[in-house]
């Protein structure tokens, strides 16, 4: 099953590059930033044929730093980051709340254009660069917000927790049977397998039209995934837009903010890291095939503390002066993240398709996601050098014009 990441918080980022730059918003930008890198990790799993693999991919000629660097992605990053974004898409959604108010608009058609310019890039993006776009999701379930807006804080953390608890139970039972039958495939199993990803693989090595038609007969899987994931997405939407009602990330230096700060990351630490080790262990190793969706609802179920634990622990640091000093050169990627977000498909696309080197399925993890590492950090570098001389990403600037529809954007 592909499991797409999320730029959704992107919706809402232009708060950030226009209001006056409060050091909070910095700190909220550079967990964008430090999200955009995950994500990117997490995708290029499933763009480059190693999604649903065991060991590091790449047939037999997996080496063993292929099956390290799989591991580790699927035990620290797969799940967790889609869940930060999340978080922040209702975070900022408070922040356009503001910016409409200040500006004397009505908030609910601003937002309902934004949401359906994202919809719509979504859409472009999922047809033609990758299915597992979460764009279109995200601008559905931001009907949520923009329906619950006046809720009470209380009420919506309350609801936020149902929501987990009902989805949680719900994966536990799936879980549970999966487990308590036999899951081993036989021969014929295998084989068909194999010969759906030979296909795969062929498709997505041929021309454009190959590669589009595999993007649109991978809806099906997507949509099963986006299903199982939604009521996750959902709770983290009402969790980020309590703390935004509440400016929990304001302030983050104060001696109350910093303890609880360390309680969250802790816990999370202690709740999430088993939960990731599982994960990785059925996914990629050692455990068999029987104990792969198991392990992967279990570490799904305890990514929210993971994410909580990395949020919580930045925040912490960039009140140090060398955590300001990352802030500072994470914030701006997070400022442009749609704009980044969609320039990493398009990479991918031109990587491990036939739009480009057609290399899908034939590079081994290590390779792969090292070379993720290196494009992410020339995105750090562009990033700063467009921020420092404009005020939205290209992207977030057409989504600003959408989203205002006849009022001036501005210029820079």
């Amino acid at each position: 099953m592909k499991r797409p990441e999320t730029i959704g918080a992107a919706v809402a980022i232009e708060p950030a590059a226009v209001r006056p730059r409060l050091h909070r918003i910095v700190e909220v930008d550079a967990l964008r930033g430090f999200a955009l890198c995950g994500i990117f990790l997490a995708n290029v799993l499933v763009m480059s044929g190693l999604d649903g693999l065991s060991g590091g991919g790449a047939g037999p000629t997996a080496s063993g730093l292929d099956q390290v660097a799989h591991w580790l992605v699927m035990a620290l990053v797969q799940t967790k980051f889609y869940l930060l974004f999340s978080f922040l898409f209702g975070y900022s959604f408070t922040l356009q709340m503001d910016a409409a108010e200040r500006d004397g608009a009505p908030f609910a058609p601003r937002m309902l254009r934004r949401l359906l310019g994202l919809f719509v890039l979504g859409a472009l993006h999922a047809v033609l660069l990758y299915p597992g776009d979460i764009l279109t999701t995200y601008a559905l379930l931001g009907l949520i917000l923009l329906a619950a807006r006046a809720v009470d804080p209380a009420r919506m953390w309350r609801a936020a927790l149902r929501v987990y608890g009902v989805v949680a139970g719900l994966y536990l039972l799936l879980g549970a049977a999966v487990a308590l039958v036999d899951t081993g495939e036989g021969d014929e199993g295998l084989a068909a397998s194999a010969a759906s990803a030979a296909e795969l693989a062929t498709a997505y090595r041929g021309g454009p039209a190959d590669v589009v038609r595999a993007n649109m007969d991978a809806w099906s899987d997507i949509l099963v995934g986006l299903l199982m994931m939604g009521g996750m997405v959902v709770a983290a939407f009402l969790a980020g837009f309590v703390a935004g009602r509440r400016r929990l990330l304001a302030d983050t230096g104060a001696p109350e903010r910093t303890a609880r700060l360390r309680r969250v990351c802790l816990w999370g630490l202690a709740v999430g890291l088993p939960g990731g080790v599982l994960m990785a262990a059925g996914t990629v190793g050692p455990l068999g095939a029987r104990w792969e969706i198991p392990a992967f609802i279990l570490g799904m179920l305890t990514a929210p503390a993971l994410s909580a634990a990395y949020a919580s622990g930045l925040l912490l640091w960039f009140t140090t002066p060398r955590g300001a000093r990352l802030a500072a050169r994470l914030a701006p990627a997070g400022r442009m993240a749609l704009t980044n977000y969609l320039a990493q498909s398009l990479v991918m696309a031109l990587v491990f398709t036939g739009y480009g080197a057609a290399l899908y399925g034939r590079v081994g993890a290590a390779a792969v996601l090292g070379g993720t590492l290196l494009f992410y950090g020339f995105q750090l570098a562009a990033s700063a050098w467009l921020m420092s001389r404009h005020h939205l990403g290209p992207v977030e600037r057409l989504l600003r014009a959408v989203t205002l529809w006849g009022r001036p954007v501005p210029r820079g």
